[in-house]
């Protein structure tokens, strides 16, 4: 199984979210924004990233942008509860593999990171 990073700077999401990854039998690390969820990537090296968009210090697409300037392959799924056109296509153009609305189901948590996994 993977190794799944959830970057999200509320503790209440981070919690159902990893109750979800870790059913499918998955393990998780945390971090509470972009620049720990960026030192995070670097010294764990996860199989899977699942960040916010809207949080304090570095948000989601500086963070997007940031992890593609290391030019790391590891796949991120967008968790935002902006789910605009212009969001998507952002989040895209900085290469996330996917985006789910939040807050996201955890049978849509599941198939997404299977799916994540899968592709590497």
């Amino acid at each position: 199984m993977g190794l799944v990073l959830i970057i999200d700077d509320a503790a209440f999401s981070r919690r159902m979210i990893r109750k979800a990854i870790e059913e499918a039998g998955h393990q998780v690390i945390e971090a509470t924004n972009g620049q720990e969820g960026l030192d995070m990537t670097a010294s764990e090296s996860p199989d899977c990233i699942m960040t916010d968009l809207l949080m304090p210090e570095m948000d989601g697409f500086t963070f997007l942008k940031a992890l593609g300037e290391t030019n790391s392959k590891i796949p991120a799924i967008v968790l935002s509860a902006d789910i605009q056109d212009s969001a998507k296509k952002k989040c895209q153009e900085l290469g996330a593999f996917m985006m789910l609305k939040k807050p996201p189901k955890a049978p849509d948590i599941q198939a997404a990171i299977q799916k994540a996994l899968d592709s590497k």
